[in-house]
């Protein structure tokens, strides 16, 4: 079956602010207040918990260590946790998409890394897990991306096949993903990184989710 493999923070869902919100939580326990910005930040919060933490620390903690980091990274996930769907939305025309994908018979899944938990926890809350026929996150095979591995991964739990199958992502490890695989990759512009993923030369760009039946088609048919 020809499939879809959809990245989830940064491409299915604008989930910074929440993301930011928990990382804040860790200064504020700190008594540094809120040291990140929900918008400024935002791209940073794209790449991760520990890069969120990373960021906060070189701005009031000079000579920071990692102890400092992983100390404070389950308190920010237990924050993010309670907090997962205050401010996230799906991005604009994402669910008539892929329920548009679905009827013309194609599979659809999620590759993240995202811990696999917190996705799923993420995707019931928003009420959309049931329309993807797999989900991979963080270490659920016991690597991330841009290993391929999660994504092939992602494929078959889908009832996919790899080589009639691409990625919708947000990121150059998305894009590394696609490359290792041996799969097409469309990066969203409307991400984090905007227009900038063009240098990145995917095999295609996807300014709205109106566009991904096109797309999907002039990439696998």
């Amino acid at each position: 079956m020809k499939t879809v493999i959809f990245d989830l923070d940064g491409t299915l869902a604008d989930t910074s602010a929440d993301l930011i919100a928990g990382a804040n939580a860790c200064f504020r326990g700190l008594g540094y207040g809120d040291v990140l910005d929900p918008v400024a930040d935002a791209h940073t919060a794209f790449r991760g918990g520990r890069a969120m933490l990373n960021l906060g620390f070189s701005k009031v903690k000079p000579g920071f260590t990692e102890e400092d980091v992983m100390t404070q990274y389950p308190i920010l996930l237990d924050a993010y946790a309670e907090n997962i769907d205050t401010h996230t939305r799906l991005y604009d025309g994402a669910i008539e998409a892929i329920e548009q994908l679905r009827s013309d018979g194609y599979a659809v899944g999620v590759c993240t890394n995202k811990p696999e938990d917190l996705a799923d926890r993420l995707l019931t809350r928003l009420g959309v897990r049931d329309m993807f026929g797999s989900m991979i996150g963080a270490k659920t095979v016991g690597v991330s991306k841009p290993d391929p591995k999660p994504y092939v991964a992602a494929v078959e739990e889908a009832g996919g096949i790899l080589a009639q199958s691409f990625l919708v992502g947000d990121t150059e490890t998305d894009r590394s993903t696609a490359k290792a695989a041996g799969v097409p990759c469309a990066l969203v512009t409307f991400g984090p990184d905007g227009e900038g993923v063009r240098s990145l030369a995917p095999e295609a760009l996807l300014s709205h989710y109106n566009d991904l039946a096109r797309v999907t088609r002039e990439l696998i048919g």
